[in-house]
């Protein structure tokens, strides 16, 4: 997707790659990355608390938020943190959600960033269950929101866990809720990407719910990324086309 958009603006020496790195040597490579002639860096998970963390500064979202998924170098080593994901997710709802109930299923970085972006855009009730209270707990004490012990119904479901990233997985399977709650007139938010739809997507598109895939959030929290690393505003046309391509191949 960035490389097709990177070719599409004439930035021909420019690459994007993909970095993947054990949680216990994410500080140490990043760190080492600007000198290496990195620009910058999209971060997913598990890395989103522990890139704000060693950031040299932060964006207001990111800080609030608690968690970056952009990590952009600057001018001797330097790293700031921003959090794409908040307006990726608000960009990519068919409608606002003011007014709106929502329940935010996990309590990771990117489960942060959707509670942020539903409360601050005046959600009306954001209720938070992960399979660990605990967490869901430190959540709500920071950003605000409830914790529940099971999922409820609401208007606007967003899926910030990894379910669905493994073959095997079964939108019910793992996480203790009805399916009647994915019925018409609800509107299901994935934001976990994977190749086609997970199976939680595709069990609300085939109750009638209207559905938000994580392909949608990561064009446009992609594009926010692309605009801060070159200066350049993205195509995001070019974006969306190469990563539905790549997600239909084998």
């Amino acid at each position: 997707m960035h490389n097709a958009a990177l070719a599409a603006v004439g930035l021909h020496d420019w690459r994007y790659l993909k970095l993947p790195l054990p949680p216990a040597r994410f500080a140490e490579v990043v760190r080492a990355l600007p000198a290496a002639g990195f620009r910058g860096i999209n971060v997913t998970i598990p890395h989103k608390e522990a890139a704000l963390a060693l950031a040299d500064e932060a964006t207001p979202v990111a800080a609030a938020v608690g968690a970056a998924n952009t990590l952009t170098f600057g001018p001797g080593g330097t790293v700031h943190a921003d959090n794409t994901d908040v307006s990726g997710l608000l960009e990519s709802l068919p409608r606002p959600p003011a007014g709106q109930t929502a329940l935010v299923l996990g309590a990771g970085g990117a489960a942060r960033a959707a509670v942020y972006a539903l409360r601050s855009a005046g959600a009306a009730d954001v209720a938070v269950w992960n399979r660990t209270r605990e967490r869901a707990e430190r959540l709500v004490s920071d950003l605000g929101g409830r914790v529940v012990d099971a999922p409820e119904p609401a208007v606007l479901m967003v899926n910030c866990t990894s379910v669905g990233l493994q073959e095997s997985d079964t939108p019910f399977k793992s996480m203790p809720f009805q399916a009647d709650t994915l019925g018409v007139g609800s509107c299901v938010v994935d934001m976990v990407y994977t190749p086609g739809d997970t199976p939680l997507i595709a069990e609300a598109r085939r109750r009638g719910a209207e559905v938000v895939t994580g392909l949608e959030i990561l064009v446009a929290q992609g594009a926010a990324s692309f605009g801060r690393w070159t200066g350049t505003a993205a195509p995001r046309r070019v974006m969306r086309e190469a990563a539905g391509e790549t997600a239909h191949k084998p």
